[in-house]
């Protein structure tokens, strides 16, 4: 088996890497791959997975050649004698068939099964064209007042369609007398819009074998993206990279609206502008005639369809482009990369994908992909399950719901006697939906006839209120709206475009009245736009249309704080994803889980497919291609003035604890050299190190010999904080100096679960030494962990779905830490040990930055005794175990004291520095 891709001579780990996937997708099914960070996991995957779809066309191509040796003469237009039967059948587009048929003669890929169909577009997520008849139909009922100024307000455009509903017991409950267009409004996923984009656009057919790429973060997706231009496929292969509005927008006055929920929802209002325009075209055109013309799109990136076209020709001229290169080519021409990125998925051989767009079934039909015998493969897998689960949560808060129901009761006055039956009921039904969830979350008490002793008793218990779990069922009861049908209410919701309708005409009133006037983007409040809040309201409904056992809700009650009174909020918290997963296994021909650290693959195979017999799950795990004297693992219990580290979560405040910590520190700086990277358990207990520090003197130890940086919270500003770590990294062979002062490196104070503890590479001298702070845990406290965990606990029982005897009742506060231990202590093995291998998983992630190739090398110090510990003295099982074998082999588990670190190290980096230089 040769893999022609692979640019270089590949070792020995990746040559059976490779093997292992390239049999897995001749096996299909599910299979798990695992390689450590720095084994060239990326290129051994492209090399292996193009390479089989190029074999398998290959085959292809036989079995026609073999099958059909003789092509009749009308056959001849629609495909060559050398093409498979999957492509035979589709009409090649012209302009390119030259072109693809040179890339077909080396590689098999390339677009030459085009056929272009146009193809009426999806319509707006919320929104639909007024037809001229409508309009003309209720004339006599056309609503208008005028306002003390005189401006005459017309209502006509807000006004239902007359919905006629169906049988009770029919599950699509209704439907409008006008046809209903639109598509799913479940999900608040950054890709959520129109399936077809704009108007004229034109789509072609779809490849058979398309590979799907998907990673957690836009680093990662750019990362693989670089990879592949090092490979033969790079410029023979079709590949697009797709992305959420806000990273691909060149729209300057849209971009400026900063989060990626304003900004999905300004380009579909622009897209909803355009679809009006149309509609006005048809209005007002002569002798009454539907003009069905083209009109300009509402944003300016779109107006002209011939520069999507001229987009599309571009970008296949360039090979494999990530999406900073889209974005390029995108402003260059003057038009939209988000849709002409969008609009180049069917020609596809590779797509290139974020986790949300794949995993979230919304999103996969808003953007058209089909997954029909595809190879999928979801990189950095490692939280796969945790992942899944949560991109279908939903949360609506009390401001949110306040907002809905007090335009859906305008709109009900203002229209209810223009409205028909259908129209009337489903709207009331609303309100009542609305009015239950306020209710549940109203914590306010009347005060007026109690004494002041009972009043100061009652606003005490407010503010100790505790949030509640609750199974779907019993919250439906509890609320008394277990008789709605809530799936024909959704269907209603959605033909009826109710939702742009209430919140249309609540705009409209709002900014003819003086102080109230939204602005042109139709925010309102801190909470979003209405719009957000009623797709708040619909992920919700979503959510409870779910099995009684598949998530819980989630009620946090409105509580008095020193600031005044905090708004409370419903959440539902999904807890099992394996339906979710299966109807992706269920078309894909091969799923693909790849990472550094994935095991236990028990925990995963029964959260996310528990069907499938573990003798059917493919699992292959390879070695690190570094040396064992590259790399030196150290579990440091003592510190330098003999003080045993205790990170635990009573211990690790303790201002001895964070001294004893800095003193480690300003010794490391003294003689390790470039750069030390020292990862937290969380950005506040970070903060709370760096201030103690300041305070101490100790900051200013450490920064007489390695400057230091701070990891920030906002992801925006992490890639400028990394080019400066690194430019004073590369900074110390010119021997520059700064304020006087010449450094031998740099230290970078970073935060375990933040974006540089996820895909972000310290190779070479950027990471020479990983400092893991204590062992981070997840906070018990946190109420949806420790949902997941009582559910984890019950899987493999009898009644699985059915929750574990815990010694604790069904209340407790959202941050009650001795409580959630109670909880963990009660569980026997599987939820104990979901959350032990949380933390292991995340410290994996973080210790694998350094060592990215085969002459690299760095010393990883794991600080806390309980990295040393005896196993039998705790109730969790020792950590070293979940340790990734390449690093738990090498690992130095006990020393005497902090000399003997020292000592090791010393040794260590003199042997490494030496052996560089020759």
């Amino acid at each position: 088996m040769e893999f022609r891709g692979f640019p270089y001579k590949p070792y020995s780990i990746q040559i059976d890497f490779m093997k292992a996937l390239y049999h897995s997708l001749n096996q299909g099914g599910v299979s798990i791959l695992e390689s450590p960070t720095g084994t060239g996991k990326t290129l051994s995957i492209i090399c292996s997975a193009l390479q089989w779809v190029y074999d398998r066309r290959q085959q292809d191509k036989s079995k026609v050649q073999v099958q059909s040796p003789h092509h009749s003469t009308d056959d001849a237009h629609i495909g060559s004698d050398d093409e498979p039967d999957w492509l035979r059948n589709f009409v090649p587009n012209k302009d390119n068939l030259t072109q693809e048929k040179k890339i077909n003669k080396k590689f098999g890929f390339g677009g030459c099964d085009r056929r272009r169909n146009r193809k009426e577009s999806c319509k707006d997520l919320f929104s639909r064209d007024l037809e001229e008849e409508d309009c003309n139909k209720r004339g006599e009922n056309k609503c208008s007042r005028k306002k003390n100024d005189g401006v005459e307000l017309s209502d006509d455009e807000f006004l239902l369609d007359e919905y006629e509903s169906e049988e009770e017991g029919a599950l699509g409950g209704g439907k409008s007398k006008r046809k209903a267009g639109g598509v799913s409004i479940s999900s608040s996923s950054d890709e959520e819009g129109e399936k077809d984009g704009p108007d004229g656009e034109e789509e072609e057919e779809e490849k058979a074998f398309k590979i799907y790429f998907c990673s957690r973060t836009h680093s990662q997706l750019s990362q693989f993206i670089k990879e592949l231009r090092k490979t033969l496929f790079s410029n023979e292969i079709n590949v697009v990279c797709l992305g959420s509005r806000k990273n691909f927008c060149i729209n300057e006055e849209v971009l400026k609206l900063g989060s990626s929920v304003r900004v999905n929802e300004r380009c579909l209002e622009l897209q909803k502008n355009k679809k009006n325009e149309v509609s006005k075209i048809k209005n007002f055109s002569a002798e009454g005639r539907i003009r069905r013309t083209k009109a300009s799109s509402g944003c300016p990136m779109l107006r002209k369809h011939k520069l999507q076209k001229e987009f599309r020709n571009e970008t296949s001229q360039h090979g494999a482009l990530d999406i900073e290169d889209l974005v390029r080519i995108g402003r260059s021409i003057g038009t939209c990369p988000y849709y002409g990125s969008r609009s180049m998925v069917p020609a596809a051989d590779l797509v290139v994908l974020p986790y949300q767009s794949l995993l979230s079934k919304s999103s996969r039909e808003s953007l058209g992909l089909n997954l029909k015998n595809s190879i999928i493969v979801i990189d950095e897998a490692h939280n796969l399950a945790d992942s899944l689960i949560s991109m279908y949560d939903a949360k609506i808060t009390s401001s949110q719901l306040e907002s809905v129901h007090s335009h859906i009761e305008k709109y009900f006055t203002r229209f209810r006697n223009l409205l028909g039956p259908g129209n009337r009921r489903y709207i009331q039904t609303l309100m009542v939906l609305t009015r239950a969830f306020l209710q549940t979350l109203d914590n306010k008490k009347d005060l007026s006839n109690v004494n002041n002793y009972q009043a100061e008793e009652i606003a005490a218990d407010m503010k100790a209120v505790c949030d509640t779990s609750i199974a779907i069922n019993d919250f439906l009861f509890s609320l008394n709206i277990d008789n709605i049908n809530l799936v024909k209410l959704l269907q209603y919701i959605k033909e009826s475009n109710l939702v742009h309708k209430v919140s249309g005409y609540g705009e409209k009133v709002a900014s003819l009245q003086e102080g109230l006037a939204l602005n042109r983007n139709g925010e309102f409040g801190e909470e979003g736009s209405t719009l957000s809040s009623f797709r708040a309201l619909v992920d919700m409904l979503m959510s409870l249309t779910n099995n009684d056992g598949d998530g819980r809700m989630i009620i946090s009650k409105m509580r008095s704080t020193c600031s005044g009174l905090q708004g409370g909020f419903l959440k539902y918290v999904m807890l099992t994803g394996e339906k979710i997963f299966s109807e992706i296994v269920d078309e894909a021909h091969a799923v693909i889980l790849a990472g550094g650290t994935l095991q236990p693959i028990e925990e995963t195979r029964e959260r996310l497919f528990p069907w499938l017999p573990p003798n059917q799950l493919h699992f292959f795990s390879c070695s690190h291609i570094v040396p064992p004297e590259s790399i030196l693992p150290i579990a440091v219990s003592r510190g330098p003035s003999g003080q045993s580290f205790d990170f635990s979560y009573s211990s690790r405040s303790s201002l001895v604890m964070i001294e004893e910590l800095g003193l480690l520190l300003c010794n490391l700086v003294a003689f390790v050299p470039e750069g030390i990277v020292v990862f937290f358990s969380s950005f506040e207990y970070e903060g709370q190190v760096y201030d103690s520090w300041k305070k101490s003197g100790i900051l200013e130890r450490i920064m007489r010999k390695k400057r230091i940086f701070r990891e920030p919270r906002s992801n925006s500003d992490v890639e400028l904080i990394l080019k400066e770590y690194k430019e004073t990294i590369d900074g110390l062979s010119s021997g520059t100096k700064e304020d006087g002062v010449r450094h031998n490196g740099a230290v970078l104070l970073a935060v375990v679960g933040g974006k540089i503890s996820e895909g972000i590479n310290f190779s070479d001298g950027m990471g020479r030494c990983i400092v893991m702070v204590g062992l981070p845990y997840p906070s018990p406290s946190d109420m949806e962990l420790m949902e997941r965990v009582k559910y984890i606990e019950s899987l493999g029982e009898p009644n699985c779905g059915k929750r574990p005897e815990i010694s604790v009742g069904e209340h407790y506060y959202n941050g009650d830490v001795q409580t959630a231990f109670s909880i963990l202590r009660s569980c026997r093995r599987r939820g104990k040990e979901y959350y032990e291998n949380l933390c292991m998983k995340a410290v994996n992630q973080s210790i694998g930055r350094a060592i990215r190739h085969i002459n690299d090398y760095a010393a990883i110090l794991l600080v806390d005794m309980r990295y040393a510990s005896d196993s039998s003295k705790t109730s969790f099982s020792h950590p070293t175990n979940k340790l990734p074998l390449w690093i738990k082999d090498r690992l130095v588990s006990a020393t005497n004291n902090y000399g003997e670190v020292h000592r090791l190290l010393h040794q260590f980096f003199k042997y490494n520095k030496k052996r560089e230089c020759q």
